[in-house]
């Protein structure tokens, strides 16, 4: 259904009008929701909008130049639409949101009036309240390489070109057991070395948090066993006997890209930049100052 806006502008002219809000909220894992503020369901753009999902937004500030539009979504908990477990466990974390003014009795007749993402979710006594950033926003964060001597690529990126899906860089297995400090401990892995999978991530496989990850802070292996530390718990708590997919970790060093991923041409740092201590050092009668390399 194209979109009609002349249409629309022209239904908003006659002065008599019959307009709601539709909005549209796709999630990073690709699960889609649609909502509407009519007292009836609306489809258009191959999306459903549901009026009976307790959902509504307050009005939109919109600015001109490169200031945030913001508002905010507020509605009520519902298995038929958001649940609570999915808001707590972040899976909303940064949805897209897209929401139209649009004449109920002929749908093509509609107008985008935001686009942005979710930002701060509150949940309070059944129900929740999302902040709703513009696109504007994106334009706040840091753009641009960053110079330092640290690997600036994420592994397994376009830029990095490791492939995680190798045997030995991404292992299912069997959470055995969990210590009384949070350690989680597993079986049939002792042979990778220690710190492997550090600074990796933990992603449930099965289950309500599957696919939900969390960094890996430690990684030891103790008497052939594997005992793993974890940055953060898990949103949605890991029960022993569950499946879950380990991923080999990288301190972005030189060394590491060379010696563990024999992936150096990749290398997306500079290694001999010099650092802060150099910034402060001065010449001594002990040390060559012939101008040359500092790394001859």
């Amino acid at each position: 259904m194209t979109m009609d806006r002349d249409g629309f502008l022209a239904h908003l002219a006659t002065g008599c009008t019959t307009v709601c809000r539709c909005w549209h909220v796709l999630r990073r894992d690709g699960v889609s929701y649609g909502f509407t503020d009519h007292d009836g369901n609306l489809a258009f753009d191959g999306i459903d909008f549901l009026a009976s999902s307790g959902m509504s937004a307050r009005a939109f500030q919109q600015v001109t130049g490169l200031a945030v539009d913001n508002s905010e979504a507020i509605g009520a908990l519902s298995s038929a639409a958001v649940q609570e477990d999915d808001l707590a466990a972040g899976r909303f974390d940064g949805a897209e949101v897209r929401c139209w003014q649009v004449n109920w009795r002929a749908p093509e007749q509609r107008l985008t009036v935001f686009r942005g993402q979710f930002g701060e979710v509150t949940r309070v006594n059944g129900s929740f309240r999302v902040e709703l950033r513009g696109l504007p926003e994106i334009l706040n964060q840091p753009q641009g390489r960053v110079f330092q001597s640290g690997c600036s690529a994420v592994l397994g990126d376009a830029r990095c070109g490791v492939n995680l899906t190798l045997p030995d860089h991404q292992v299912e297995v069997v959470l055995g057991e969990q210590d009384d400090l949070g350690g989680l401990w597993f079986d049939g892995i002792g042979a990778l070395p220690d710190g492997w999978f550090a600074r990796g991530s933990l992603a449930a496989i099965g289950g309500p948090g599957a696919g939900l990850a969390t960094v890996i802070r430690r990684d030891v292996v103790q008497g052939g066993r594997r005992r793993i530390e974890l940055w953060h718990q898990p949103t949605v708590p890991l029960a022993v006997g569950s499946i879950v997919r380990l991923t080999v970790g990288c301190d972005r060093t030189a060394t590491t890209c060379k010696a563990k991923f024999a992936n150096f041409a990749h290398f997306r740092g500079f290694p001999h930049i010099p650092g802060e201590d150099w910034l402060a050092s001065y010449p001594t009668s002990g040390s060559t100052n012939n101008g040359g390399s500092r790394l001859s």
